[in-house]
């Protein structure tokens, strides 16, 4: 970061910031996910943008391991009231908040004093992945999923906004004035929605945005669940992406689709392997398969997301995969026939909005590329539900249940033989103190105790 580097950031900073006045625009929040997969934020009036995008904003470490009560627990590298971070808005995603009229919105780089890249920065993790499928000449495309419920609080349970069957038209019209509203919000800040339905839990709700290079994708992840909670603000409810909003019920997911292309052609699509796909295309899912176990930890890593991946659920509770099979929780979708070439991609099911999306874009492109070309196969498909199949068959299959607590998922994290040394010492060691602080946290607590403390968190 040097002088120069610096005076192109103020100039650009300045000629946004001069946009932004122009639409009206008098603050510009500056927000990145943490280790707890909790937004955090710092916010700067317009006339400050330029130093921002220049010189950075002041942010602790500390943050690093801030849980998801606001409690704060310590790692090896990482704890206590020393030290200080820059935050550097990302200028090329700023965009003004149609659903807070006044504000923009911008993610951030982390960085030390010195200018040096932060270790600990899930971003800069995202980036990184992004960069070594770049150089495997892979040009990958992810969207997510995004599931949420809109409710108030009342008596210290949850009401739903709305009484409408799943997937019901009734719940559309219903609340037809706030999805409405929605689109509308979301079309203004460029956010391009492939569909907008009811989901099954009472009040629940699912937005999946059109695919974008990975850190964008994480990106937009941010930006549609700011703009879902303002936009039900202004309708009087409150949104809630929490992975269980009422305990031994469906919760919220926020699953993961992906695709891959290489010279141009899918590589789930178009070979001779099973449902035409490519071998490079199936050592990269066979890569992810063989990681779920440890990418648990990463994209289901809350106390909460454990009483979500539940069998029977669509959540995708087994470690197997199959051709549109949604208790799968590697599915792989072909899209109608004549489209295929265009439409074939994979969704990751086994992920909630506890998880830093930046974390899960990174890890599942590490590993799938520390297999990409290694000439995996995958197993023999499910084509059901792995739960009603008998214990010899799961055997046989190799399918096995996907960790039920957060330490089993951490403990395979450890040992897998990829994703750690990704992640780095500084970051590792940040993020598994957080999870086995949680972990700690809630132990004692019942299923509805844990919902109660998590449900308006996340």
């Amino acid at each position: 970061m040097d002088a120069e580097w610096r005076e192109d950031q103020r100039r650009r900073g300045h000629a946004a910031a001069v946009a932004l006045v122009e639409d009206g625009v008098d603050g510009v929040a500056l927000s990145y996910v943490d280790n707890a997969g909790v937004t955090r934020v710092k916010a700067v009036p317009v006339a400050r943008l330029p130093h921002a995008a220049a010189w950075g904003v002041g942010m602790s470490p500390v943050f690093d391991v801030f849980c998801v009560d606001d409690s704060i627990t310590a790692g090896r590298s990482v704890g206590g009231p020393a030290g200080d971070l820059r935050l550097y808005p990302d200028l090329d995603r700023l965009v003004r908040l149609a659903g807070q009229p006044g504000w923009a919105w911008a993610p951030v780089d982390r960085y030390a004093q010195d200018g040096a890249e932060h270790p600990g920065c899930q971003r800069a993790f995202a980036h990184r992945a992004a960069a070594r499928a770049e150089a495997a000449g892979v040009e990958v495309r992810m969207g997510f999923e995004i599931e949420w419920v809109v409710g108030t609080e009342e008596s210290g349970g949850f009401a739903a906004a709305c009484r409408g069957p799943a997937y019901g038209m009734t719940r559309m019209v219903e609340l037809d004035e706030y999805c409405r509203d929605l689109l509308t919000a979301l079309a203004a800040e460029s956010v391009e929605v492939l569909q907008l339905h009811p989901e099954y839990s009472p009040g629940q709700f699912e937005l999946s945005a059109a695919p974008l290079a990975p850190v964008a994708a994480a990106d937009q992840v941010l930006l549609v669940r700011e703009t879902v909670r303002a936009v039900s603000r202004r309708h009087g409810m409150e949104a809630t992406f929490a992975p269980t909003v009422v305990a031994g019920t469906v919760g919220n997911g926020q699953h993961l689709h992906l695709s891959l292309r290489r010279d141009g052609a899918n590589l789930f699509a178009g070979g001779p392997g099973r449902y035409g796909l490519t071998a490079a295309g199936e050592s990269f899912l066979a890569g992810v398969l063989e990681s779920l176990p440890a990418l648990v930890a990463i994209l289901a890593p809350s106390v909460p997301s454990h009483l979500r991946l539940v069998p029977s659920t669509w959540a995708g509770a087994y470690r197997c995969w199959g051709r549109e099979n949604r208790e799968a929780a590697l599915r792989l979708v072909t899209g109608s026939e004549g489209e295929t070439g265009e439409t074939a991609n994979a969704e990751v099911k086994c992920l909630d909005a506890s998880a830093n999306p930046y974390l899960a874009v990174g890890a599942v492109l590490t590993a799938g590329l520390a297999a990409l070309d290694r000439g995996s196969t995958l197993p023999e498909e499910v084509a059901g539900d792995p739960a009603a199949l008998d214990p010899a068959e799961l055997a046989r299959l190799g399918v096995e249940r996907l960790p039920e607590t957060v330490e089993s998922a951490l403990s395979r994290l450890e040992a897998d033989e990829v994703l750690p040394g990704a992640l780095g010492e500084y970051l590792y060691d940040a993020f598994t103190a957080v999870r086995r602080a949680e972990a700690a946290l809630f132990a004692d607590r019942s299923p509805e105790q844990v919902v109660a403390a998590t449900r308006w968190r996340y």
